[in-house]
């Protein structure tokens, strides 16, 4: 069983490496092998294509890193301490695992009949409680009349966009790798400040 969790993980290993370095589309299964040091009947039999191959590492790093997310968006806090709660674990989410932005850009680029037939893409999306709860909210009074799809989508992107366009800002603004952290950790404040605000707004 060890064995075959270390072959498993050296697999695992060496296609995230390549889907990263090349893309899905230009990394093959032979690429995918040789970087292993794994022949590639052994391969085949443990993920038998690339697209199962390719699956699985998408769903493994969605599952183990949204979890937490889900369950912000799921439980009893009020709106305002859900949003900066899902907004700063997320930013940490991203910081400790860059791999998810480019993953999930490399879905994106795929095609739609992929895309619809992955079950872990579900977990990009926001959830049916904290939808209800920003339409409740409205009907309340509490905050404005908002299309909670829209919300969702502006809150995913204010966190996820600089990830993607990380080294055009750290070229425009002469930020190291540290500094880049930095400037991302002083968004946890700034982009529910930036909802929040949207939300009230009259």
């Amino acid at each position: 069983m060890t064995r075959q969790k270390n072959t498993e993980q050296k697999i695992f290993d060496a296609a995230t490496e390549l889907f990263l370095e090349k893309g899905v589309d230009r990394t093959s299964v032979r690429d995918i092998a040789a970087k292993a040091n794994i022949n590639l009947a052994l391969l085949n039999y443990y993920f038998r294509t690339k697209e199962n191959l390719f699956n699985a590492i998408f769903s493994k790093l969605m599952k183990e890193n949204t979890k937490k997310l889900i369950e912000i968006l799921d439980s009893d806090l009020s709106l305002e301490e859900k949003i900066q709660q899902y907004v700063a674990e997320y930013i940490d989410i991203l910081l400790e695992t860059p791999l998810l932005v480019s993953f999930v850009m490399a879905i994106l680029h795929r095609s739609w009949e992929k895309i619809t037939k992955m079950e872990s893409i579900s977990y990009l999306y926001g959830t049916e409680k904290f939808t209800q709860q920003l339409i409740d909210e409205a009907r309340k009074g509490n905050i404005r009349r908002t299309n909670p799809t829209q919300f969702f989508v502006d809150m995913l992107s204010l966190i996820t966009f600089p990830f993607a366009i990380k080294l055009l800002i750290m070229d425009k603004a002469s930020l190291t790798d540290d500094e880049f952290k930095t400037f991302i950790r002083e968004r946890k404040k700034r982009i529910p400040r930036m909802l929040i605000n949207e939300l009230k707004s009259r």
